[in-house]
């Protein structure tokens, strides 16, 4: 029993059409919405009387006057079961497509760190001095420190490295900052970047100099205002030695308040601001962990040689970065480089404590003096040696010695009158980190040294406690220790004021494999002038030139297959019509349009030729274009667009409006667009060949040169170098992409790619799907030799037709 036929209804409010409450209107694609829905459809705002079809998303012709000005589907009035309208399905390919640049990181994770990324102008640098300039605006520019995260190895030897695929600024921070690994490494930057504090310097972005190295740029304050001058100048006041030690000790606090945590602090990651309050320098406590990594790398390596001399270096290295890393710091930094022992790993473990054991041996240097620190980088120089020969008791014994002269150094300058300090002190340096007290209390403490306790105004209640909750340690992170770092010191960077760093080296097989490898270039040589056009199809490669020929190149092996000869002028065009038998079209700025067979073995002469009437005036065919709809069309030099039919290849219609010479075509969703040197692009109804809009009129600018369309998106490529792309009829930014003419350009997916005067061909990526957060990356470029005059992607591959004559193929795997 045949099923019964369901009642037609508005693809909208999905109400049967019944002529009085849902009257259905016909569209210029022949369905049928009802009149109320049309009127509350959305309307394309930037294209003019124009509607999307809600059925098959056709950009139709709307009126002006309304839907009342369409005709009312009269068959689906009267009849009471009508026919079921079929909607057209998109066959998918079986063959499997390939990115001709790969996805390398997801669009959220781009829209995340975009905003992390300096220009790559804004660093103002000097090769005399280590200091950096940030140039935030036109008017303000602060002094910046730059630590490098990540670095990309390039072989700059490499005579073909400018003949492939090279990445964009943008793209090489973002590929960088991808490679960089873990989640721990960006969870790091992440809490960097939020730290908004007077007392953290500030971290402005990321930035990638022109070597490739990718740096965290922070705030820098001038070395005259270090702590260290005033450490080293003995002050003889307790007051001006409770203001340095609670100074300290809000800095600190607040990088716990983040979860932070230095584990060594250095009189070098110290300054003072306008204010005189302390400031901590994010970049510098990386340095002195990049330095402590170096100094406990050189003593692994080296545990079984000159003691003495090893030992040595070392205490003359930590005066150099003036830092005190607690015991279980140094410890945990030698388990790093491989070594394990028991030694109290359950208490040996850097967080919170170890700041307090660091900010404690700085107050007692600026109470006791040099004589402090000779005593102390000589204990951290023999506890290192001995922990690293696996002599942990002998560890304790000298620690305990340490700790026992640290408390003759504070009797002889202290004496019986300030006992309190010195417990406090001692307390601070006790081995066990869980033993000793917690930032607050040594923050209260040195407060009453300034203010007494009945004249402090300010109540001091009981907060809440930060040895609790969970820290991170900066000098234990990943982005000091990563899988990916190398020991090789890299001499020609001064980036880190004069320390000597490792250096993450960023595996660059994928970026390898686009420029060497992967990306292979096939060059296709037999034209004797310009290329002007590429098409592909029945498994052949075809390609216009001035020199008044087409020539066949199989898709196989890329080898020559046969000449296309008869044309008397330059060929401007030509494109592949998948017909049975399948044809090559062809036409040249005489007005000759001439239809090939694609059969083996080919013809010698096309079997039709077309021509366009001229007159002194006419400047030939500039574009073709090939509809499913069983036309192709000419854009021409007198301003016109031809239709001309597949069945009898007569002449159509003719479409004016142009102002100028038609200068590109292309066909997409049922919509033919239409670009022209008068600067305007036009749509066209490939039903009725009537206009649907203008794209443009605003602002004409300059000559449009070449368009290529993809589902919802149109690029244009204009004379001035800028690209517009329009997404779901909304027009996005314009992008001043190339310095010159842009001649030819293509889309395939979210990849653009365009080339012209400049040589280049620039990739770039559409991303975002949702409508305000559409937008364009550049990916990279191809430097080429000579100007591109056309280009053609097909499964993987690009095809690039240049001024010199030759054709290059850009694909994976060659």
């Amino acid at each position: 029993m045949a099923e019964e036929a369901e009642a037609a209804e508005c693809p909208v409010c999905l109400q049967p059409f019944d002529g009085e409450s849902t009257i259905p209107r016909v569209l210029g694609c022949g369905h049928s919405t009802c009149h109320d829905c049309l009127v509350s459809l959305p309307k394309p705002p930037f294209i003019k009387n124009t509607i999307r079809c809600p059925g098959c998303t056709q950009l139709v012709f709307y009126p002006p006057q309304g839907p009342s000005a369409l005709p009312k589907n009269i068959d689906l009035i009267r009849l009471s079961k009508p026919f079921l309208s079929i909607k057209p399905s998109k066959s998918s390919s079986s063959s499997t497509t390939h990115d001709f640049v790969p996805n390398l990181w997801s669009h959220e994770f781009y829209l995340h760190w975009k905003h992390r990324i300096l220009p790559q102008l804004s660093i103002e640098t000097s090769d005399q001095t280590s200091s950096f300039v940030l140039h935030q605006n036109h008017k303000s520019k602060v002094n910046v420190s730059l630590f490098k995260l990540a670095f990309f190895s390039d072989n700059d030897n490499d005579e073909n490295a400018a003949a492939f695929f090279k990445f964009s600024y943008i793209s090489k921070v973002m590929w960088l900052l991808f490679k960089l690994g873990n989640d721990d490494s960006l969870s790091e930057l992440d809490s960097i970047f939020n730290l908004n504090h007077p007392l953290v310097s500030t971290a402005y972005g990321l930035w990638c100099d022109h070597r490739h190295n990718l740096y965290l740029v922070c705030e820098y304050k001038a070395r005259d205002t270090s702590l260290l001058n005033v450490v080293v100048s003995q002050q003889e006041d307790l007051s001006t030695f409770g203001i340095i030690g609670m100074e300290l000790c809000e800095t600190v606090m607040k990088l716990h308040d983040y979860g932070l945590v230095c584990g060594c602090c250095s009189l070098s990651c110290f300054c003072i601001d306008r204010f005189g309050h302390i400031v901590i320098g994010l970049n510098q406590v990386y340095m002195v962990g990049e330095r402590l990594q170096n100094m406990t790398a050189q003593a692994v390596s080296f545990a079984h040689d000159n003691s003495q001399s090893l030992e040595s270096d070392f205490t003359n290295a930590l005066f150099e970065i003036h830092a005190f890393p607690s015991p279980e710091l140094l410890v945990e930094f030698v388990q790093k480089q491989g070594i394990h022992f028991e030694f109290d790993k359950s208490t040996c473990t850097a967080g919170y404590s170890s700041d307090v054991w660091s900010i404690a041996c700085i107050l007692i240097w600026f109470l006791v003096g040099k004589s402090f620190a000779d005593e102390t980088y000589a204990f951290l120089s023999s506890f290192i040696h001995e922990y690293i020969n696996g002599n942990t008791c002998d560890c304790e014994n000298l620690f305990v010695g340490w700790l026992d002269k640290v408390s003759g150094f504070l009797d002889n300058r202290l004496g019986s009158d300030h006992v309190s300090i010195k417990e406090l002190l001692c307390k601070c340096l006790c081995h066990d980190p869980g033993t000793r007290p917690p930032v607050i209390d040594v923050w209260k403490y040195m407060r009453g040294l300034i203010i007494k306790p009945k004249f402090d105004i300010i109540a001091i209640t009981e907060e809440k406690s930060t040895n609790t909750h969970k820290c991170h340690c900066l000098l234990l992170g990943d982005l000091l220790w990563s899988s990916k770092k190398t020991n090789k010191v890299d001499d020609r960077s001064s980036m880190m004021n004069d320390s000597t760093h490792e250096n993450l080296v960023v595996e660059s097989d994928v970026i390898e494999g686009l420029r060497k490898t992967s990306l292979a270039c096939t060059e296709l040589k037999g034209h004797l002038d310009c290329i002007s056009g590429l098409a592909v199809g029945g498994g052949f490669l075809f390609s216009s030139s001035f020199d008044k020929t087409v020539e066949v190149w199989s898709l196989q092996g890329f080898n020559h297959v046969h000449t296309l000869k008869g044309h008397e002028h330059k060929v401007m065009a030509v494109v592949f019509v998948d017909s049975k038998p399948p044809l090559c079209i062809s036409a040249d700025n005489g007005g000759d349009i001439f239809i090939w067979g694609i059969t083996l073995p080919f013809e010698e002469k096309p079997f039709r030729k077309l021509n366009e009437e001229k007159d002194w005036r006419y400047s030939g065919i500039h574009a073709l274009a090939v509809s499913s709809s069983g036309y192709f069309y000419t854009g021409s030099g007198d301003k016109s667009i031809k239709a001309w039919s597949m069945h009898d290849y007569s002449l159509s219609c003719t479409m004016t409006g142009h102002n100028s010479v038609v200068s590109a075509l292309v066909v997409c969703n049922e919509v033919l667009y239409s670009g022209s040197w008068d600067g305007t692009i036009r749509l066209w109804c490939l039903s009725d060949h009537s206009p649907l809009a203008l794209l443009g009129e605003e602002a004409p600018g300059a000559s449009v040169l070449s368009l290529s369309a993809y589902t919802h998106t149109l690029v244009a490529a204009y004379e001035n170098g800028s690209i517009k792309v329009w997404y779901k009829d909304k027009p996005l930014n314009s992008i001043s992409a190339h310095s010159s003419s842009i001649f030819s350009i293509c889309m395939e997916g979210q990849w653009i790619f365009s080339g012209g005067w400049n040589k280049t061909i620039l990739v770039q990526k559409l991303s975002g799907d949702d409508e305000s957060q559409v937008e364009i990356t550049e990916i990279g470029s191809i430097a080429g030799n000579s100007v591109v005059t056309a280009l053609h992607y097909w499964q993987g591959r690009l095809f690039v037709g240049q001024a010199d004559r030759i054709i290059k193929v850009y694909s994976f795997g060659g």
